[in-house]
């Protein structure tokens, strides 16, 4: 099948590449030709695991091209539009500029049975407002099909996803729209993936839905970090407590600094305002969410000056930038911005992150980025790990003890085991941990 990718950012050049290295004919489209010639070259824009490789083995098969012209999208069936929805300026509202420029540069590429399908995230009643653009200018249908990739797993959750949920119009437009996905996605359906076929607002409202949920068990127990921390209670406990409940379950219940990134705050702030535009107060508890989130990144701050006791002129080992591992993104990372606020203070921030060290320099250039763990850590006064990545998971205190100059961590993901550390004479610092 013949498709176009509208927007090759993160979520357009994923799934540009996927498509087409599951056997279809894809061409990737973006206004930015620094970006098309990096794609062009079989490269990435950004980190993401198994995707340069999904990139070249897509093009040197020739199923797979880039460009910067929209007209490049005429002839294709089928057309994704995969652009951002940022937050807009000075409001919580998801900004939908793209994703209306994406829409209005297709228009005229458009045949009578083609299928524009959105998979930005946008407010509910959008895909509603597009679709009779859409049908009015070319008889073209259009289809809802949100993304439900995690960053570090997105080539997998693409072409294995654990569940697809189409969004269509009803009645025979609906019945196309549905065939047609079917076809797109038949080898992920064959092996027996979940498909639910649904009306526009409902697709629309369920990757914002689960982004909220996800936030919100995040924020309960981060929530529960700070009564564990005023009572003497150990929240890694009792996650592991109420997580043995099969109603709760215990994934996403690790309380330590909170979640960033580009989906999960944006959303769930959009998703309140789009609830207080239709009159609604049913989403006001997302403003708690979002409080109890932001307020780990103070803690993080506070428990380094405690430990250190006088921040300005002390050399501060970060470990870890990205708003998670296995990622180099750092847009809105709570790892950043408590290295960036630390450094604000005075101290000598020193950061090392497996991935995101040249896209943390970017938004914050004044800190001091290193390659590696040894280089970060020596002479440092306090060692604070604050993304999760794998390789400090595995360092021992007696391996940092030997570097640093004072023997202080505080560990942001609560990933160490406490007493091994306080044994080998740290003064050590989670979060809602004893």
């Amino acid at each position: 099948m013949r498709i176009s990718v509208i927007g090759c950012g993160y979520l357009g050049a994923v799934h540009a590449a996927c498509m087409a290295d599951l056997g279809h004919d894809v061409v990737g489209i973006d206004v930015d030709p620094g970006k098309i010639a990096l794609l062009s070259s079989g490269h990435a824009p950004f980190f993401e695991p198994g995707l340069p490789e999904a990139l070249r083995r897509a093009i040197d098969s020739g199923r797979l091209r880039f460009s910067t012209d929209p007209a490049d999208a005429a002839g294709s069936q089928v057309h994704f539009v995969a652009v951002g929805t940022p937050q807009t300026a000075g409001s919580d509202a998801a900004d939908l500029t793209y994703v209306d420029a994406a829409v209005q540069g297709l228009l005229p590429h458009l045949a009578d049975g083609d299928l524009v399908v959105g998979k930005s995230t946008v407010p509910v009643g959008t895909a509603s407002r597009l679709a009779d653009l859409v049908r009015a200018s070319s008889g073209a249908d259009l289809a809802w099909n949100p993304e439900f990739l995690r960053e570090g797993f997105a080539v997998a959750d693409t072409v294995a996803p654990d569940r697809f949920v189409y969004g269509v119009p009803s009645g025979d437009a609906g019945e196309r729209a549905t065939a047609v996905l079917d076809e797109v996605y038949a080898t992920a359906l064959a092996t027996g993936t979940p498909r639910l076929v649904t009306g526009y607002a409902t697709a629309e409202l369920v990757k914002v839905s689960a982004n909220a949920f996800l936030a919100t068990k995040i924020s309960f127990i981060n929530a529960m970090a700070e009564i564990a921390e005023a009572t003497g209670a150990d929240v890694t406990q009792l996650a592991d407590a109420i997580g043995h409940d099969a109603r709760i379950g215990r994934r996403f219940l690790n309380a330590g600094l909170g979640f960033g990134g580009g989906c999960l705050p944006k959303d769930i702030r959009a998703f309140r305002a789009r609830s207080r535009e239709l009159g609604l107060e049913s989403l006001d508890f997302l403003a708690d969410v979002d409080a109890v989130n932001l307020r780990r990144r103070d803690r993080v701050v506070d428990l380094a000056g405690e430990l250190l006791g006088e921040v300005r002129g002390a050399r501060v080992a970060v470990l870890g930038v990205a708003f998670k591992p296995d990622s180099d993104d750092v847009r809105d990372s709570p790892a950043l911005d408590v290295a960036r606020r630390l450094h604000a203070a005075g101290a000598d921030v020193v950061v090392h992150d497996p991935e995101a060290n040249e896209t943390a320099a970017r938004l914050a250039p004044d800190l001091t980025y290193v390659d590696d763990v040894p280089t970060a850590l020596r002479d440092a006064d306090i060692v604070l790990v604050l993304t999760e990545w794998k390789q400090f998971k595995a360092l021992r205190p007696a391996e940092v003890a030997a570097l640093v100059s004072g023997r202080r961590i505080v560990d942001a993901r609560n990933v160490f085991d406490p007493a091994e550390w306080r044994e080998a004479g740290f003064e050590f610092r989670g979060l809602g941990r004893p």
